[in-house]
């Protein structure tokens, strides 16, 4: 077996490695059969990828830049690009995604859009997106995540959406997404649920890996540009759920040469018992449709995940990237809030790049890891920081 097909693509029953697969409830069974069965042909048709490209060029901005940053270069004694997701239209990598579901839910006939979302990013571009085709948008949320991502939670408003408040639970992320999932159980035949992550249950993981892809398939071209090699020494992205991290890898996974670099959010620290890092403290089991490694007790109850970042307060990880973990593929790091704080600090300040929290996380692998000077580091920087200004402001 390739490494392409182990790392990058999941088997015919959506496994990688040990992880994956589809854990549905039989009311789901229609619409998750009817998506497994068709996505592979609908985004390969011509006129869906062409579709699909133009939106992107036209609409989200890409090709998004790779810029090289020579202070923070300087201060880490490495060669560190920042591929500028955050310039993407909506601040985010998540539109990549949700501009790309919307156009297959349009081929399967769907008339109406759920979303789950915890920093409101994947809400803002759901919302986008919805407001784009003139499709009904319900977007579910935790009521805490509602409160410290007010600004997101206005631009959905303005944009047309339904926001939902999850109140049960810890009210993040992992309760919006249970929400959704009942949404979706009574809504079966003209809803379709875009999920924001590398997360559910096949094939999601696979499909949202593949629009998220174009970050990757960039980097490549633009490096060989920059530097006469296509190819990093390490990629860097932070990992929740994982979108942005399956983006940035994907055209990597099989190229063994480059270090794929993953960071968790620590919280308070890993064994505080506040903390969203899953590889650190996870075990395999089912959360919201796939196996994979979860934060769980011993009798299997979900462990209440936690960190200052609402797009990482997840208590799992996509079977993509548990995948990589338990194979020794990736390096999975994880930083605390604080570490996350002090390295939004030093990017903001030395680069002029105020980045999203969850983003933050990724950059305190500069810390952590003793590059050489001739390493060649893509971060990817997923989100701007415009939505954690208040948590910013009480940090300062």
């Amino acid at each position: 077996m390739s490494t392409s097909i182990t790392y990058q693509h999941p088997d015919s029953k959506g496994y990688y490695g040990l992880f994956g697969g589809a854990y549905i409830p039989e009311m789901l069974y229609s619409n998750v059969e009817e998506l497994r069965t068709r996505y592979l042909d609908i985004i390969s048709e011509p006129s869906f990828q062409q579709d699909f490209i133009l939106l992107l060029k036209d609409y989200v901005g890409r090709p998004t830049p790779l810029f090289y940053a020579e202070r923070l270069s300087e201060l880490h004694n490495t060669n560190i690009y920042l591929k500028r997701e955050d310039l993407c239209h909506t601040g985010a990598h998540k539109i990549n995604n949700t501009i790309g579901q919307i156009l297959l839910a349009q081929k399967l006939g769907k008339t109406r859009i759920i979303a789950e979302t915890g920093a409101g990013q994947h809400g803002v571009a759901t919302a986008t997106v919805c407001a784009l085709k003139g499709i009904e948008c319900i977007v579910y949320m935790g009521e805490k995540d509602i409160e410290r991502q007010a600004p997101n939670v206005a631009r959905m408003k303005m944009l047309g959406a339904k926001v939902v408040a999850a109140t049960s639970g810890s009210k993040t992320l992992k309760d919006a997404t249970n929400e959704a999932i009942r949404d979706w159980i009574n809504h079966p035949e003209n809803t379709h649920y875009i999920i924001g992550s590398v997360v559910g249950p096949h094939p999601y993981p696979d499909m949202v890996a593949r629009f998220q892809s174009v970050i990757s398939e960039e980097i490549k071209k633009q490096l060989q540009e920059k530097t006469g090699s296509a190819l990093p020494t390490h990629v860097v992205a932070c990992v929740g759920g994982g979108s942005n991290a399956a983006g940035a890898f994907y055209h990597f996974l099989d190229e063994l040469d480059v270090q794929l670099v993953a960071v968790e959010a620590a919280g308070k620290g890993v064994n505080s018992g506040f903390s969203a890092a899953t590889t650190q403290l996870g075990t395999s089991g089912i959360l919201h449709g796939s196996k994979s490694l979860l934060m769980q007790t011993a009798d299997g109850q979900v462990v209440e995940p936690y960190s200052i970042s609402a797009g990482l307060d997840y208590p799992g990880i996509g079977p993509l990237h548990a995948n990589l973990f338990k194979s020794g593929r990736g390096i999975f790091l994880s930083a605390t809030d604080e570490e996350a704080l002090a390295s939004a600090l030093e990017v903001s300040r030395l680069e002029g790049i105020i980045p999203a929290l969850e983003t933050a996380h990724a950059f305190s692998a500069l810390k952590q890891i003793n590059f050489k000077p001739d390493d060649v580091l893509v971060v990817c920087l997923s989100g701007r920081g415009d939505k954690d200004l208040s948590t910013y402001i009480a940090h300062l």
